[in-house]
């Protein structure tokens, strides 16, 4: 699968949480934003565990938790540790019902992820390494190319990616259809991650049991026929029905006020 260039905003899903990846990727097709890459200062190696750091947004933005790897020595890449890092914090993270939305971030200027950690790989017996991708997929729910790239811009040009390992540069990923936003990088270097913020920012006061249905549907009907995917939006539909918040959007729109969302 082809990366798009430094600078891009990848979206994701983690149980009822929306997730979003900021700067470039190589884990699938998502939503992704590109600018020039920023001045690269590389440290030199780190902490193990400072490789994942949890940041979670106050005020106006609470709801919202920030991902941010730092492996710069590694470019980011999936090394065993961290996929456990990750896998742990998302786990914590699908169980907290204040969070709404997930951002990852990259903490190392001009990388997201540079793919799997090849040197670790290398070292791995044959044995290890069926489970270890397992555990990448259970944790990073958009991977694999052979699957899902062809679902996203067709079998041609998929099989037309993959087989010359061609990198796409943000325009060229926009332009087939990988991604959905381009933008400048600004003086700060964090174009991607204030995009993620603001489209976080307009997850937030969206129901949590309407966006967590949706996913469903939206995931699983794109697995299927139009008419089982329908069977399927009607499903979803039907688990809203008995809420609260159901309830609480209905009032709210009678009494011309913005919804207050529990998640029941």
């Amino acid at each position: 699968m082809a990366a798009a260039a430094p600078g891009a905003l990848g979206a994701l899903r983690v149980g009822r949480a929306r997730l979003l990846a900021s700067c470039c990727t190589r884990l699938g097709p998502s939503a992704w934003v590109r600018g020039p890459a920023p001045r690269r200062g590389y440290s030199s190696e780190v902490k193990t565990d400072d490789e994942l750091r949890v940041r979670h947004l106050e005020e106006e933005n609470r709801g919202i938790v920030v991902l941010g790897i730092n492996r710069a020595y590694g470019k980011n890449s999936l090394s065993k540790n961290l996929i456990k890092m990750l896998s742990k914090a998302v786990d914590a993270l699908k169980s907290d019902k204040k969070v709404r939305t997930i951002i990852i971030r990259s903490e190392v200027p001009g990388v997201f992820c540079s793919g799997a950690d090849l040197k670790e790989r290398a070292k791995m017996h044959s044995s290890e390494v069926g489970p270890f991708v397992s555990k990448i997929r259970a944790v990073i729910n958009d991977i694999g190319g052979t699957q899902r790239l062809p679902r996203a811009i067709g079998m041609s040009l998929a099989k037309e990616l993959i087989f010359s390992a061609r990198v796409l540069d943000g325009q060229e990923a926009k332009a087939v259809g990988l991604i959905s936003h381009v933008l400048e990088q600004n003086q700060e270097g964090d174009a991607a991650y204030r995009k993620a913020l603001d489209l976080a920012r307009e997850f937030l006061p969206q129901g949590p049991v309407a966006m967590r249905v949706a996913k469903l549907a939206i995931n699983q009907g794109m697995e299927v026929d139009l008419v089982t995917g329908l069977a399927i939006e009607e499903a979803c539909y039907a688990q809203t029905i008995s809420t609260k918040d159901r309830l609480e959007g209905l009032l709210a729109f009678k009494e011309k006020r913005p919804p207050r969302y529990k998640g029941e």
